[in-house]
């Protein structure tokens, strides 16, 4: 990777890891679409690395705000959407996998957005378990099922809740990576270069915390879906008229 890409990639991930760092998820939907143009190799395993160091200070911060029994129960349904992602990261045509799984995130936040908010029922909490592993495992972008899902949470809950399915999360990811040879010497290498932009873009999130009210920390989170879906779809197109 020149210098050039590289400070692009970690300006997107200080950027995108202040967002995690705030609303609990975003780092894989905000910096995948632009980190796939630098260097697609970084797609999924060094940045879902890098999600669970950030996600592992956030679960370190709000801790005493965690939703225990609400996690455990996403966490249910993440293991089998693991395994599922991971399967399709290596059977699907990997632009197909991106634009059905973006169109499914622009339906969630669409319908979210007119006013249907889902019940953080067990059923309904399992089911987005499920989804969150599928993409996150197949593409890094996990985030928007869980958003959806507990959007009504106030910020530190939103923020512990999802950081701790996250963490657990990932790691379950990364594991089934590794399991399929997904994971290199190049992605670890990667991952500890970019780490002190990760670290920068958690620093950066502690003031964001201090003027996101829950209206905005729930619009903000809906936004972040609805971008990064667009920009999924956008990087797709561009490497098909490329």
């Amino acid at each position: 990777m020149s210098i050039t890409g590289y400070v692009i990639v970690a300006t997107t991930i200080l950027f995108a890891s202040a967002l995690q760092g705030s609303i609990g998820f975003g780092i894989g939907m905000l910096s995948a679409p632009i980190i796939a143009l630098v260097d697609p190799s970084l797609i999924p395993g060094t940045l879902i690395m890098i999600a669970t160091l950030v996600t592992l200070m956030v679960v370190v911060r709000e801790r005493e705000s965690i939703d225990l029994h609400g996690t455990g129960w996403a966490l249910l349904g993440r293991v089998p959407g693991t395994v599922a992602g991971a399967l399709l990261l290596m059977l699907l045509p990997a632009r197909g996998l991106a634009i059905m799984l973006a169109a499914v995130v622009l339906a969630g936040v669409a319908v979210t957005s007119f006013g249907w908010i889902p019940a953080a029922r067990r059923r309904n909490v399992v089911l987005a378990g499920a989804a969150s592993g599928v993409f996150g495992t197949a593409t890094a972008i996990g985030g928007p099922p869980m958003a959806l899902v507990w959007q009504r949470s106030e910020g530190a809950q939103l923020r512990g809740t999802m950081s701790g399915f996250f963490l657990v999360g990932s790691l379950m990811s990364i594991a089934a990576l590794a399991a399929t040879g997904a994971v290199t010497g190049h992605t670890l290498i990667m991952f500890a270069a970019l780490v002190p932009a990760a670290l920068a873009g958690y620093v950066v999130s502690r003031g964001l915390n201090r003027v996101l009210d829950p209206t905005r920390l729930r619009w903000l989170a809906i936004t972040a879906s609805a971008l990064g879906a667009v920009l999924l779809i956008g990087r797709e197109l561009l490497q098909m008229g490329g």
